[in-house]
């Protein structure tokens, strides 16, 4: 067998190319593009003006993963409660930032309730809802110095549901003057970038810095999404947050969500994230936050909870102890993570396999830190557990389960706790 000069190149993401943009809340600072890693986002869909009720869904997020949580502020009542949600997170110890999503009217709250604009670590601002005509400038100018008053991040969020209407027209104009005019998508593309691109210019220009900018291009459609934060990545460098906006529930949102983010984020673009899941019902809204971090730990980006590899199953595995176990141990892991993410640093990075016959059992476990190959059809009712690529012991009986579990968890605190080796 021969071998070629060139061996097949690593994959590996793109290097980010946006400048880094900081939001705050008191000591915690959420550093946003540059360097600092791909940050998750999620939103409540609470009532906002119920406050401690939003409140506690903002911790359940941010417990989950989420580094920023956006509420939705569009009632006086609603401003009116956000310093009391803040005041909440802080006595219960949550230090996550707010993110104040704000339509039509923020001029006005941010203005009229100053203690909400202080509780609030950024503004989202959208610029086809702040006004027409002459308003929007001055409107949007309001906002803006609310931003710089409170010395707060925004995110100037153009999203092709809520467009402004006098700048799409405008280009439209101008596009039926070309002699090869664009097609009617690209003109809409043009007019999300158009809008978003500007308007930081608008926000800079007033004395707004732009490491307080970060962008965002929403819009329902994979392939529109790629092709949007294509060319935005192109046009400017502020530091960009995606969504695939509505991308619906279930299967269809995450799939949907995951090919255009992925797509992205491998070529270097994007900075901050935000599954927009319609929750199934009875499902709980941390279910967005961790599909976002299952799409960044899938892309080696971040690890934020020990991965457990486990197989299909297929005629060789018709019992179905693996699969009843792999769950077992990815929900124990899930659980442990916020406790364990100060009590274990490192954890996140561990591999667990859980494997359901002879034929691929053993390799897989040998290649995670910790694996198990239980019994397949016409096996020996024995299962092998594999450490640090070795053989350790042999489980057999009805507790093979419970067993491993407590091997798992006497091996993560060897390895992972005080006593660990240096």
């Amino acid at each position: 067998m021969s071998f070629v000069e060139q061996p097949v190149a690593i994959a590996a993401p793109a290097a980010r190319r946006s400048r880094q943009a900081r939001v705050v809340w008191g000591d915690r600072v959420v550093t946003v593009g540059g360097d600092a890693p791909v940050r998750v986002q999620s939103m409540t869909n609470t009532d906002t003006v119920d406050a401690v009720g939003t409140a506690i869904q903002v911790k359940e997020l941010a417990r989950a993963g989420s580094e920023m949580v956006r509420i939705t502020v569009n009632t006086p009542e609603a401003a009116a409660a956000v310093p009391y949600i803040r005041e909440q997170l802080d006595r219960m110890g949550e230090t996550v930032p707010l993110v104040g999503d704000f339509h039509y009217n923020g001029h006005r709250l941010l203005t009229d309730f100053p203690d909400c604009a202080k509780a609030l670590s950024k503004y989202r601002i959208n610029p086809g809802n702040v006004g027409k005509g002459d308003k929007r400038d001055r409107q949007f100018g309001q906002m803006i110095e609310a931003a710089i008053k409170y010395d707060k991040a925004i995110r100037i969020g153009v999203n092709w549901g809520s467009l402004d209407q006098e700048l799409l027209a405008s280009l439209m104009d101008t596009n039926s003057l070309r002699a090869q005019p664009w097609e009617a998508k690209q003109v809409m593309y043009e007019a999300l970038i158009t809008s978003a691109v500007e308007s930081a210019k608008r926000a800079e220009d007033m004395g707004l810095n732009g490491d307080q900018i970060i962008l965002s291009c929403k819009v329902s459609g994979v392939q529109d999404l790629i092709a949007v934060y294509r060319a935005l990545a192109q046009r400017c460098n502020y530091a960009l947050h995606l969504g695939l906006t509505e991308a619906g529930m279930g299967t269809k949102g995450t799939v949907a969500s995951s090919t255009a983010l992925a797509i992205l984020l491998q070529e270097g673009i994007g900075d901050t994230i935000r599954v927009s899941l319609t929750p199934q019902p009875g499902e709980a809204r941390t279910q967005e936050v961790v599909v976002a971090s299952e799409i960044l730990q899938s892309l080696g980006l971040r690890m934020f909870v020990p991965s457990v590899t486990a197989c299909p199953g297929c005629g060789r595995t018709t019992s179905t102890t693996f699969q009843v176990l792999a769950k077992q141990i990815d929900d124990f892991l899930r659980l442990q993570m916020p406790v364990w993410r100060g009590q274990y640093p490192g954890v996140e990075k561990l591999k667990v396999a859980v494997m359901g016959c002879i034929v691929n059992g053993p390799g897989e476990s040998k290649h995670a830190d910790i694996g198990i190959s239980l019994p397949g059809t016409g096996e020996a009712p024995a299962a092998p557990v594999f450490i640090d690529g070795e053989k350790a012991m042999t489980l057999r009986g009805e507790g093979i389960a419970q067993e491993f579990q407590q091997v798992v968890e006497s091996y993560i605190a060897n390895r992972f706790g005080e006593g660990r080796a240096a």
